[in-house]
């Protein structure tokens, strides 16, 4: 929340409860410290004020250039920093209960409540690792088609210099500190919401396989509701591109307060559970300004992927799968750009039917259940058009009812040990006159001869066929919302960080 008078010009008050609530920082001169100093008051009534009154003090030592000299200083206020960017890289993040006073460029900041031991007495200003170029749209119509676009590049910072591709090995910094605890831990739990939901149901299969260890998967709003029981010898993964989502931060505080280890993979650095969680690692796809996250999920999926990696580094028999997933890591980013490929026939399939369809199913087993979800989330929130992601092993147990030969219905049918399941539905939708769309693997003419339609992938690992398999109901989503003539990135009703319970 942010205070302006017009009784007091050139002042302005700040505070944050929950909602994140940065500055930008630009000065002509170089800082003498990187850092403000929080001013404590047992209560609101002993700030130290002046005449007038206004929140005034001595000015903050940070803003003296090297010289000595107070430092002219402008101030931008933000709940993201990728709007500030373009004035200035230097940020700095409130916390819960600060108050920050601004008046004839000096800022201050004061605490509604006492500090506690574990509480910084400090605010650090932080550099900005982002660009300008890095949230314009360039030679794209969309921030959607941008960030689709840009997953080549994105999945492959997510890797670099953590992967060392030669000798088949993860090294996660952020997770070092906290490493025996993590693998003494009883059990995992991934807590999140929306598509940061799916990417942990997408990798839970890969976590439980290779670090051995009971995996659960809990929507943050379910979680925090149901105050599920949480020991100190489990490990809790936050996951949110943001690091903001009111939801998850809840059920962070709940697991703290439980004493649980508490890990998180996020996108934005500085964010609130990146600072609140014991370790984590920074999935580095760069700005997401779509409201729909697309780089972010394939991003988030390889983080985990990660992390489940160096969880099990030191496990000898499960050494070969570990290469296999490596190599197949590798080979990512080309893939998916040979994926993105598919744009111009995906456009013509929306032109040719899907437009003015209403409703729509996607079906997917194993692995690619969540992708069926994502895509499903995908196509609703960005099109508006109601779209359904289903579990092919229940298709018989009520789903089946709908089709009929004008329900679109999309079908994940890449190669794995579940393949023969998966064409096995397909082949009791074609029985009821249903028309599928199949996305299969390149070659792959059994899946073929029963489509109306075919997407042909290439093939990975089946951990990471996911990665793949999403990329073409993104585009899918993406064309169906330009011919609906909707604002692509900012869907009605939907905001990038949900910041709200």
């Amino acid at each position: 929340m942010l205070v302006k008078s017009t009784h007091f010009p050139g002042e302005i008050c700040g505070t944050r409860n929950g909602s994140p609530l940065l500055f930008g920082v630009k000065t002509d001169k170089k800082l003498k410290v990187d850092f403000v100093d929080v001013e404590v008051s047992d209560n609101l009534s002993s700030f130290p004020v002046s005449e007038n009154p206004q929140l005034r003090t001595s000015q903050s030592r940070a803003f003296f250039a090297e010289d000595g000299a107070p430092s002219a200083v402008e101030y931008f206020f933000s709940s993201d920093p990728a709007s500030v960017v373009e004035h200035t890289k230097k940020v700095l993040y409130l916390e819960d209960n600060d108050i920050a006073h601004i008046y004839d460029g000096e800022l201050h900041i004061h605490r509604a409540t006492k500090l506690t031991g574990e509480e910084s007495t400090t605010r650090k200003i932080h550099d900005l690792d982002m660009e300008l170029n890095e949230i314009m749209k360039g030679p794209y119509k969309h921030f959607m088609q941008k960030e689709i676009f840009e997953q080549p590049e994105s999945t492959f910072n997510t890797m670099r210099g953590r992967i060392d591709f030669e000798n088949n090995t993860v090294n996660l910094g952020g997770l070092v500190g906290a490493l025996s605890g993590i693998k003494k831990s009883r059990r995992m739990i991934m807590i999140a919401c929306g598509t940061s939901y799916h990417t942990c149901l997408a990798t839970r299969s890969i976590f439980e396989e290779l670090t051995e260890m009971p995996v659960s998967v809990e929507l943050a709003s379910d979680f925090s509701d149901r105050r599920c029981p949480v020991f100190r010898d489990d490990t809790c993964i936050f996951v949110s591109q943001s690091g903001e989502t009111a939801d998850s931060l809840q059920a962070l505080k709940y697991c703290k307060e439980r004493k649980a280890i508490t890990l998180g993979v996020v996108n934005a650095v500085g964010s609130s559970i990146s600072r609140d969680t014991e370790c984590g690692v920074h999935i580095n796809a760069g700005p997401e300004i779509g409201v729909a996250s697309t780089k972010a999920y394939t991003s988030q999926y390889i983080a985990l992927v990660m992390i489940a990696l160096f969880l099990s580094n030191d496990s000898l028999s499960k050494r070969q799968r570990h290469i296999d997933i490596i190599q197949g890591l590798k080979n990512i980013p080309a893939q998916i750009k040979e994926v993105l490929k598919l744009e111009d026939k995906i456009k013509q399939l929306c032109n040719d039917w899907l437009n003015n369809q209403k409703s729509l199913l996607l079906l997917g087993r194993g692995y690619q259940f969540a992708t069926a979800l994502e895509g499903a989330l995908k196509i609703k929130e960005i099109s508006y058009m109601h779209s359904e992601g289903v579990l092919a092993g229940e298709l018989k147990h009520g789903v089946l009812a709908l089709v009929d030969e004008e329900l679109p219905i999309i079908a994940l049918a890449t190669r794995d040990s579940l393949f023969p399941k998966v064409t096995s539905s397909i082949m009791q939708v074609t029985a009821r006159g249903g028309r599928p769309i199949i996305i299969c693997n390149e070659g792959d003419d059994v899946a073929a001869d029963m489509a109306y339609a075919t997407l042909k992938v290439p093939l990975t690992v089946d951990c990471l066929q996911g990665l793949l398999n999403v990329v073409p109901l993104q585009l899918m989503s993406y064309w169906l919302a330009v011919n609906r003539g909707v604002d692509v990135d900012f869907p009605r009703n939907l905001a990038k960080s949900v910041t709200v319970e």
